[in-house]
């Protein structure tokens, strides 16, 4: 007998202070947690569905969202201004990667991308979207960390290839059982961000930094950078050493593209 996702979910293993609302389908996890958090929602609370009609990512682009995958949204309140919330992008990559190389026989091909995507063998895995409302004192009144991942199912893209953790050799599991992973290295990464600010995500997110000191190329809204991946800066920016000899330059939004993976 299949249980109803409402039934699965209150099997669910979550952290302290973590709970589940589940949906078979939603237009998208962001929208139903932002209104949540509106409402008074305590920080913990996932928003997660079976599919989404109508999944999001950064600046807008379409998140394909088929069942079989992880799509949920995690309810937080770091009462931070919103540069500094805006790491939670990185501790959430963090949080991926972890679960990705708990569940992969062959962990090492796990890699993270500036500014917030997971990789496995150079293909995409995952996607993150922060969206958050601000208070009145300056700070953020609530963040909603939206997070997919390819669990059985990868879009075809045209600038970078994707993957899904089954594809990479994970064994069979429900999008339920990565729900109980992820949430784990979600709590703890959180709360050593809390406790101990960005610096230990800064170092855990540059040891697997893909493409650290080598070549990349920078897509911003307006030109293309080319130039050498020099280092992450402490509060996340991406600094870069154009190849033209130019000033190093701090980078806080962009696209970042490597050399064509290669083919397996």
């Amino acid at each position: 007998m299949t249980l109803s996702l409402e039934a699965e979910a209150a099997r669910l293993r979550l952290p302290p202070g973590f709970q589940v609302k589940a949906f078979d389908s939603v237009g998208s996890t962001n929208d139903e947690a932002k209104a949540l958090s509106r409402s008074g929602a305590p920080e913990g609370t996932i928003v997660w569905a079976r599919r989404q009609e109508s999944g999001r990512g950064r600046r807008g682009r379409a998140w394909t969202s088929p069942e079989g995958n992880l799509y949920s949204t995690t309810i937080l309140r770091p009462g931070l201004p919103p540069a500094e919330a805006a790491q939670i992008s990185f501790v959430a990559a963090l949080a991926i990667a972890e679960t990705a190389e708990s569940v992969l026989a062959d962990p090492g091909g796990v890699r993270c991308k500036w500014p917030n995507d997971v990789l496995v063998h150079d293909r995409k895995l995952s996607g993150i979207l922060l969206e958050s409302e601000p208070a009145a004192d300056g700070t953020v009144a609530w963040v909603v960390l939206g997070v997919g991942i390819n669990l059985r199912h990868f879009p075809a893209t045209a600038d970078y290839g994707a993957t899904s953790l089954i594809a990479e050799g994970a064994p069979p599991m429900g999008a339920g059982a990565l729900l109980e992973v992820f949430a784990g290295h979600l709590a703890t990464w959180y709360g050593r961000w809390r406790a101990h600010g960005f610096a230990p995500v800064r170092e855990a997110w540059l040891s697997r930094a893909r493409g650290l000191g080598g070549p990349i190329v920078v897509r911003l809204a307006d030109r293309t950078i080319p130039g050498t991946f020099a280092d992450l800066d402490s509060d996340g920016v991406l600094l870069l050493d154009p190849t033209d000899g130019g000033p190093r330059q701090r980078i806080a939004a962009g696209d970042v593209f490597f050399a064509p993976p290669a083919t397996r």
